[in-house]
């Protein structure tokens, strides 16, 4: 079992930037892979970027490559979302989540087994 904490959401206006932090306990994620998630009102929750176990490989949803970095910090249990020049439709709850099986890139959603609360991001206009 891993659990997962969200933190460093908030209201921002646009073109503003925040870090995410997703920290785990309960298991290394230094042996997992991690995707940040945003769920927009009304919408279905959508993979926004995702890094591998050694964050040697990244990916990036088209409407925030450029603009978002996902990092981690496996000495620290932590993966990391950078956000850069918000917009207004970045807003949204983010989750981070992992898959239940080490060294493996989930090919969906339905791929991952633990959630953490989600933190609210708002960008206004």
């Amino acid at each position: 079992q891993v659990q997962l904490v969200e933190s460093g959401g908030g209201l921002v206006q646009a073109g503003d930037s925040l870090r995410l932090s997703c920290a785990a306990s309960g298991r290394t994620l230094s042996w997992y892979y991690v995707g940040w998630f945003r769920q927009a009102p009304g919408k279905e929750r959508d993979i926004v970027a995702g890094i591998t176990w050694g964050g040697g490989n990244t990916y990036y949803a088209n409407s925030v490559k450029g603009r978002f970095t996902i990092s981690r910090d496996n000495t620290k249990n932590t993966v990391y979302l950078q956000m850069n020049s918000l917009k207004p439709e970045d807003t949204g709850v983010y989750y981070c989540a992992v898959p239940r099986t080490s060294f493996k890139v989930p090919l969906g959603g339905f791929e991952y087994d633990y959630w953490g609360q989600g933190t609210q991001v708002t960008v206004s206009s």
